[in-house]
C-alpha cells in the first residue's frame, strides 16, 4: 500500500523542474495514485493573492522574504498537511529551499534567518524528497535568453543566479539524505525515468 509523501522540486529558472514537476503528477494519476500538484509561491488562493504581490512589486528583500514565508504557512496549512493525512502524494514546485537560496543566499539575508523565520510558519515540515534539478547559471541564462515575460526575480542577473546555485549546492551537501540530485541537463524523458524508479522504490517502503 502506497502511502502519502511530500515531494518538492528545486533549482534555477530553467532547469526542467516544472516540466518534471508535471510529468510526475500525470504518472501517479494515471497509475491511479492519489497526488496532487502545487507551486511556490502559491498553491492555495491567499498564497496565489501573496505570489502576485512578491511578483508584480518592487519590495525589500526583508518584506519578499517574509512574504515568501507567509504564502507557504498558508499553503501548508490549508493544503499539503490535509493532503498528506489523506495519504496523497504532493508534489511541489519550489519550497523552503529556494527561500534559502535565493533569499538567504543571493539577497544576503543569511540561511538560518530564512530558515527561522520559515519553520514559525511550517511547524518543522519538511519534503520527504527533493529532486534537485541542478543546471549552472550560465546554462539556466542561455535556456532563459529567448524567454518572454520574465518575472522580476527571474529577470536578476548572472551574479544573483550564481548566488542562488551556490545556495543549491551548500543545500544538496547539508541534506543528501533528502536532497537526490539530478542531471537537468539530461533528455527530459530519461530524467522523468530516473524520478520515477527513485520515486516507486519510495511509494511502497514500510
Amino acid at each position: 500500500m502506497y502511502r502519502g509523501l511530500f515531494i518538492s522540486f528545486e533549482g534555477l529558472d530553467g532547469s526542467g523542474k516544472t516540466t518534471q514537476v508535471k510529468m510526475l503528477y500525470d504518472y501517479l494519476i494515471e497509475k491511479n495514485i492519489p497526488a496532487i500538484m502545487l507551486r511556490e509561491p502559491g498553491g492555495a488562493f491567499v498564497s496565489e493573492k501573496i505570489r502576485s504581490i512578491i511578483m508584480e512589486n518592487d519590495i525589500s528583500p526583508y518584506t519578499e522574504a517574509l512574504l515568501y514565508a507567509a504564502a507557504r504557512a498558508e499553503l501548508v496549512g490549508s493544503v499539503i498537511k490535509p493532503s498528506l493525512l489523506a495519504k496523497k502524494i504532493v508534489v511541489c514546485d519550489r519550497f523552503i529551499d529556494s527561500s534559502v537560496a535565493y533569499q538567504g543566499y543571493a539577497r544576503g539575508l543569511g540561511a538560518e534567518n530564512i530558515l527561522n523565520i520559515n519553520k514559525f510558519g511550517i511547524g518543522g515540515l519538511l519534503p520527504d524528497i527533493t529532486f534537485f534539478m541542478d543546471i549552472t547559471p550560465e546554462a539556466s541564462l542561455k535556456r532563459r535568453e529567448n524567454a518572454t515575460g520574465l518575472d522580476r526575480i527571474e529577470s536578476e542577473g548572472l551574479a544573483f543566479h550564481e548566488k542562488v546555485y551556490s545556495g543549491y549546492k551548500d543545500l544538496f551537501l547539508k541534506f543528501p539524505g533528502r536532497i537526490h540530485r539530478i542531471d537537468a541537463l539530461g533528455e527530459t524523458v530519461k530524467i522523468h525515468n530516473e524520478i520515477i524508479c527513485f520515486i516507486e522504490k519510495q511509494l511502497f517502503k514500510d
